[in-house]
């Protein structure tokens, strides 16, 4: 099932829980449960990342804009990072190994 996604939506989140609307680049490893999210971004400019952490995201067809509730709800680890302050980075070896948070800058910054 599809629906419309927004990039530009205000945080914090209503109860600290990610809308249903949201969009975030995601990279299709995570999105079809190839690999769990080991990266979530929530970057400067209030856009979301999440990755896998072992893949190049950058290569052609590795991400999408997908809605971020989706691996929310395949995973609540990730859903307990819908307060992750902008401009941040949570980072994981695994599932089930804890998240550390950080600065995030992007490599050219």
């Amino acid at each position: 099932m599809s629906h419309e996604v927004f990039q530009d939506v205000a945080f914090p989140f209503d109860e600290d829980q990610f809308p249903h609307n949201l969009c975030a680049v995601v990279q299709t490893t995570v999105l079809n449960a190839a690999e769990p999210a080991r990266v979530v971004i929530h970057d400067g400019d209030n856009d979301w990342l999440v990755g896998d952490g072992v893949n190049d995201p950058t290569l052609p067809g590795a991400s999408v804009v997908a809605c971020i509730r989706h691996i929310a709800d395949q995973d609540e680890t990730v859903a307990e990072l819908a307060s992750l302050p902008i401009g941040h980075i949570a980072e994981r070896d695994d599932v089930g190994s804890p998240w550390r948070i950080g600065v995030h800058k992007y490599p050219d910054e």
